[in-house]
């Protein structure tokens, strides 16, 4: 049976997910994470402890663990374990991505640069620390502009400013969250700086890829209903297949595939952020990894294949077949935090599940938690799916079915936002 390393930081949605594809391929799962599993004493083999904040030593620690339970695969989940992903699997001669592309997908100020060089459209962008004075930093950026920081994810800390007031306000802000403990504790040099780039008007979509030898092979695309004009960047909406025009959809595919190459991606799952408008498709955002949360759900190949069964196919080297996407529609809604407090209760969660087309509700924030909205806040408060004959289909049913929940958070004194 091949042995495969998954890469699960703890508090991953995926975790479920990629476990499961993997019992149904029959592959032996090695589950890494960042904290040593109770039972591990009892299952040998089966779990590794890793300082995902410290790739070298853990990669040196993956090394040793293969000597006596050799490896065919590794596979990042997240974003936080893609450097340690293409670190180990270069140190074990398996198909990598180099680990200075990956990192650049982690700083979003090398990926622009690297954007910009390749001749891809791009917004003028400027790269300050958080100690930076921002009234003399909004005498050097173009407005409308987005202030954002160069390591986190999820649209997490990410502002739109249309003058020096409003900039001056989302600099403080997000400085701020940089020095939030969950933020700090990674020790990322990169917490500390702040990019500004011009804002790009247009459709957003999302692209669903994945590399082998550098050739992009398109999964899907998925347009984003919901406009993302901020202030914040809240993602709620997405449905597949997309409805822009096929060389709409051309435009961006080739944007992602140069894209991939100007930062250096060869092998493995990536997923894009774009938006469209009369200059054509520019790159927002990109991942060495696949889309995040539940919402690869959405997703169907061939008999059924899920999303988890593919990447993990082409993560062991296996011939991973069609990619032909199942013929239904389907979307996901990432259901939004209104604000910040603790959440007690959810209700209509049964009349959410019976309008038409929905085919599942996941409530992920447990009863009692704090919530948080964006700009700070870093999840969901849960996941609704649904499938038909129509993109427009979907939508409306997604739309009902959020339509019929109802959350009680209670405020909480110095809340944010």
């Amino acid at each position: 049976m091949p042995r495969l390393l998954l890469l699960l930081p703890t508090r991953t949605y995926r975790a479920h997910d990629f476990l499961e594809a993997a019992e149904r391929l029959g592959v032996d799962v090695v589950v890494g994470s960042e904290r040593k599993q109770a039972l591990a004493d009892l299952v040998p083999g089966k779990t590794l402890a890793l300082d995902f904040y410290n790739p070298k030593a853990a990669t040196q620690t993956i090394v040793s663990f293969a000597q006596d339970y050799p490896l065919d695969g590794v596979l990042a989940v997240d974003d936080d374990t893609t450097i340690l992903g293409a670190m180990a699997a270069k140190a074990l001669d398996l198909p990598h991505n180099s680990g200075s592309s990956v990192a650049a997908t982690r700083n979003k100020h090398r990926m622009r640069m690297l954007l910009s060089q390749a001749g891809l459209l791009s917004p003028p962008f400027s790269l300050f620390d958080i100690d930076d004075d921002p009234v003399q930093a909004a005498q050097q950026v173009p407005f409308p502009c987005v202030v954002k920081p160069l390591c986190l994810s999820a649209s997490r800390g990410v502002m739109r400013a249309n003058d020096p007031e409003q900039f001056v306000s989302a600099f403080q802000r997000l400085g701020t969250l940089l020095q939030a403990p969950d933020v700090v504790e990674r020790g990322d040099p990169l917490a500390r700086q702040i990019l500004v780039e011009g804002y790009i008007p247009g459709v957003e979509v999302a692209l669903e890829g994945l590399l082998v030898k550098g050739e992009l092979t398109v999964l899907a695309v998925f347009d984003k209903p919901d406009p993302l004009d901020g202030p914040y960047f809240e993602e709620t909406l997405y449905i597949t297949p997309s409805r822009l025009p096929e060389a709409v959809q051309q435009d961006m595919a080739q944007c992602t595939a140069r894209a991939a190459r100007a930062i250096g991606l060869k092998e493995g799952p990536v997923h894009a952020e774009l938006r469209v408008n009369d200059y054509g498709a520019w790159l927002i955002e990109m991942a060495a990894r696949s889309i995040g949360g539940l919402c690869s759900r959405t997703l169907r190949f061939g008999t059924g294949m899920s999303l988890e069964e593919v990447i993990l196919l082409q993560a062991m080297g296996a011939d991973i077949g069609s990619h032909t996407r199942d013929r239904l529609a389907a979307g996901v809604m990432m259901l939004p935090i209104p604000h910040h407090g603790i959440l007690r209760s959810v209700h209509g969660r049964g009349a959410a599940v019976r309008v038409p087309n929905i085919e599942s509700l996941e409530i992920t924030m447990p009863l009692g938690q704090e919530v948080i909205p964006l700009p700070e806040g870093a999840q969901y408060l849960g996941f609704l799916f649904a499938r038909a004959e129509t993109p427009e289909r979907v939508e409306a049913a997604l739309r009902e079915a959020h339509q019929q929940l109802s959350f009680v958070i209670e405020t909480m004194h110095g809340a944010c936002g």
